[in-house]
């Protein structure tokens, strides 16, 4: 069945390798909460209010710094584990944090009171509450999630890329290499701006159950990575018909064009990272623009788009800019990043690299429906519906 899916090659590891796996997670875990409750981090107010004292709530941010530091840790093997470890022992770390997951989900829900109308489904899956802090509010448990799910979902991608280079030497495909370095630069933008994310939907309204608990550790920190888990066991398109194993098997290798722009595939690779940016931009700026205005509704964005809003009584719905051109446009920019990473393998009739793609695709759609009766409730069906009139494009302008 494994050689069949193309992932024969993570069921190599011995007994010993595999136990060391599946409890790899649980050492992440507990060294990104240590880096997290010790290092300096700046006190930043957030968006949500704490029920407590009826103020914004506090934060100490330093998703960078630890960003920083398990890199350095992970790029000169500081705890002896070798640079490809995390993709090697993928199957086994995903079943063992998955588990960890569950345990910190159940000590997540029974230790906090039971909310109304209260069933042991919903409280598994949505959680009871949105925010857990501990330590006087130096330790916020959202923040924490994302933080190991950011870093580790870069540390993933670059694993990958050295395995699939100690397997494929010269027939590397590039590919794989762009996909991890555009990730890894796509979460370091994301950490240098961890303030914006205390004014998202997941912050401010998602509960602490399941699908946050396991969403943020597991799948974002080790499954968004899916194409790869096929991909990298692939060598580049263009190699020919022969396939080595490894690269070290001490067979000839076919040696491919280098990567220069009087190569077919060199343009392609380019067209794909070009592609992956202008998605990003789009959900990053667009992202952005409604984080300056909640903390500034009356500045320009980026100094030139002014501010339009339809008057909801206490709130207001912006309407300009970005959130002029589709009501949820950041979900476009992620669907063409999707897009890019499913091609930019060069193996679009392979599964694998349509994963991540099919996934965020589901999910943006998804999303949308439950963001259009959020906002409903939260504005006034007739706001909203002024809204909609105004802005009648859900995600991808002129389409849907």
């Amino acid at each position: 069945m494994a050689e069949w899916l193309g992932i024969a090659h993570f069921f190599e590891l011995s007994v010993k390798e595999s136990i060391a796996g599946f409890f790899t997670p649980l050492g992440v875990f507990a060294l990104v909460f240590l880096l997290q409750v010790t290092l300096p981090a700046r006190k930043v107010t957030g968006y949500v209010v704490d029920a407590k004292t009826g103020l914004p709530r506090q934060y100490r941010l330093n998703g960078l710094l630890v960003f920083l530091v398990l890199l350095t840790v992970w790029a000169f093997e500081l705890t002896g584990m070798p640079r490809d470890w995390f993709y090697r022992s993928t199957i086994y770390a995903v079943a063992g944090g998955t588990l960890f997951s569950i345990i910190f989900l159940v000590l997540g829900i029974y230790t906090q009171p039971k909310p109304e109308n209260s069933t042991l489904i919903k409280d598994l899956w949505f959680g009871r509450v949105p925010e857990i802090s501990l330590f006087n509010n130096r330790f916020d448990v959202k923040m924490y999630l994302y933080v190991v799910g950011g870093t580790m979902l870069s540390l993933n991608a670059l694993s990958a890329s050295v395995w699939h280079y100690q397997e494929f030497g010269h027939a590397a495909n590039p590919g794989v290499f762009i996909y991890s370095a555009l990730f890894s630069l796509y979460i370091l933008d994301y950490f240098i701006f961890e303030r914006p994310m205390l004014y998202t939907f997941d912050l401010i309204h998602e509960r602490l159950g399941f699908k946050l608990f396991w969403g943020a550790l597991i799948v974002y920190g080790w499954m968004f990575t899916m194409p790869l888990w096929g991909m990298a066991a692939l060598p580049r398109p263009d190699y020919g018909l022969q396939v080595p194993s490894t690269a070290h098997d001490g067979g000839s290798h076919l040696l491919p064009a280098g990567f220069d722009l009087s190569n077919g595939w060199s343009v392609f690779w380019l067209g794909m990272a070009v592609l992956f940016i202008i998605g990003w931009s789009i959900s990053r700026l667009t992202s952005l623009q409604k984080y300056t205005f909640k903390r500034w509704p009356e500045r320009k964005f980026l100094g030139i788009i002014e501010p339009r809003v339809i008057d909801a009584g206490e709130r207001k719905i912006l309407c300009s800019g970005f959130w002029g051109v589709a009501r949820h446009f950041s979900y476009c920019g992620e669907v063409m990043l999707a897009m890019a990473v499913a091609l930019m393998f060069g193996y679009p009739d392979n599964l694998w690299s349509w994963t991540y793609t099919i996934f965020i695709t589901l999910m943006m759609l998804f999303r949308q429906i439950d963001d259009d009766r959020f906002c409903a409730r939260k504005y006034g069906p007739e706001n909203w519906a002024r809204y909609k009139k105004m802005v009648k494009y859900r995600i991808i302008p002129g389409i849907y």
